[in-house]
């Protein structure tokens, strides 16, 4: 990986930590708004927004105080979603796996820890991810793709 590259993997990380500290009060817990989460959409447009997530997701983890699921189980949704993402034929449903992956496996363990119905923590986190991914995420992936210039730095 050239410098150039390892630069936007970095950059990508370092936005995800610092959206998901700036708002941590809503960024974590069984009812949450994680505003980083508009970020999952960049795979659409390139690949190495994909590490940059994963790494930046379990940065922000691991500072969040949920524990080793979190660290764990969380980083990895979001290295499935970003990889299902990629793959995602048209931009309106690039922010679907994100808020589809998120809410199982994160509302899963959320209600393993936080002792809530898994019913009621999966919707409150997919309704949190609805609104970073679509309400969010969407119209910041429609900027991206009108300029192309953003698009090639996430596509080196």
């Amino acid at each position: 990986m050239n410098p150039r590259r390892l630069g936007v993997v970095a950059l990508t990380a370092a936005a995800y930590v610092t959206l998901t500290m700036l708002f941590h009060p809503i960024s974590y817990g069984p009812v949450q708004v994680r505003v980083a989460e508009a970020l999952t959409v960049l795979p659409y447009v390139g690949q190495l927004a994909i590490p940059g997530l994963f790494l930046g997701c379990l940065l922000a983890n691991l500072l969040g105080g949920w524990g080793v699921y979190d660290v764990v189980l969380g980083s990895a949704a979001t290295l499935v979603a970003a990889l299902l993402t990629r793959k995602m034929p048209r931009p309106w449903l690039a922010p679907l796996p994100p808020v589809v992956v998120n809410a199982v496996v994160v509302g899963a363990y959320l209600s393993y820890l936080a002792g809530l119905p898994y019913f009621w923590t999966a919707l409150y986190v997919g309704l949190g991810q609805l609104v970073a991914c679509y309400g969010l995420g969407y119209p910041l992936l429609l900027a991206v793709l009108r300029r192309p210039r953003w698009r090639a730095y996430l596509d080196r």
